[in-house]
């Protein structure tokens, strides 16, 4: 909607259409637009590498990228902003050159994470969504990076930076914005988010090294794995916590196992001798 500049009053008009992008621009993106396109039986299926694509260009999706897509897939211009406004991965806005994703969720939060990103807003001077007068540093607080065995942890640019602190972690941002060299707990090597978004786009990442360094994640995270190739834990004997043989040591259950299969019955009102309970609604004598 446009406004009068002094009023303020909407005047219901709708946006003029984008502006295309350069002849030059359009036509290597149309050059990948084609290559990615023709891996799906379906073009419209596209949509989601395109919009990478276009990120890549100018570190954001913007209205000219949306029509870009739509023009190359035969959608309107909302069914393209639809998806762009639900996935989180597609900024809306220009940011910096290393997004810095704090994860909050529940393990990560009480682990840290909390502390983190609140370190982290008072020392870059931004919140939530923030980029650093630089151009540097967007800082967001993100969703679960189901790496909880390294807990608290960072990404930038999707790579990760396990078990952080508030120092360490501010460590890192000034190291991102003075050019430093920083390297990932585990991982690719860093790269600009533009470049990010191209690799997400489906196009090779032809730096040296960069395909052969990969982020394993830890034996936690595992276990279902293992458990469903059939690599059941060895067997434990696991004893009440009244009973056992005597000198048994006591035993915290393997990551395997179940505590409710092993863990002694508790008492309760039916079976406590020194709490008797009848049926409900049962009457009491007198003087009970």
């Amino acid at each position: 909607m446009t406004t009068t500049e002094s009023e303020g009053v909407s005047l219901g008009m709708p946006q003029l259409p984008p502006p295309d992008y350069p002849a030059d621009v359009r036509a290597r993106l149309e050059a990948d637009a084609r290559d990615v396109i023709s891996r799906y039986p379906d073009s419209r299926s596209a949509l989601l590498p395109l919009l990478h694509l276009v990120q890549s260009e100018e570190g954001y999706v913007t209205r000219t990228g949306m029509r870009f897509c739509a023009e190359q897939l035969g959608l309107t211009t909302a069914e393209v902003t639809a998806v762009a406004t639900f996935y989180t991965m597609y900024r809306r806005k220009p940011s910096g050159d290393y997004q810095v994703g704090v994860c909050t969720n529940t393990l990560c939060a009480v682990m840290g994470g909390d502390a983190i990103f609140e370190a982290l807003q008072e020392h870059l001077g931004v919140g939530n969504g923030g980029t650093t007068e630089d151009g540097k540093v967007t800082l967001e607080h993100i969703e679960c990076n189901a790496a909880c065995d390294y807990a608290p942890v960072v990404m930038v640019n999707w790579e990760f930076f396990d078990n952080q602190t508030p120092a360490s972690a501010k460590r890192l941002v000034d190291d991102l914005r003075a050019g430093a060299r920083v390297e990932p707990t585990r991982g690719a090597p860093l790269c600009t988010f533009k470049e990010t978004a191209r690799i997400l786009a489906g196009f090779p990442d032809e730096r040296p090294g960069a395909v052969e360094a990969t982020g394993g994640a830890g034996p936690a995270s595992l276990i279902g794995l293992r458990l469903a190739k059939g690599e059941t834990p060895p067997a434990r004997v696991v004893h009440p916590r009244a009973g056992g043989p005597e000198g048994a040591q006591p035993h915290e259950p393997s990551p395997g196992e179940h505590l409710s299969s092993h863990d002694a019955p508790q008492k309760t009102s039916a079976s406590d001798p020194a709490n008797p309970a009848g049926p409900v609604g049962e009457a009491r004598e007198e003087g009970e």
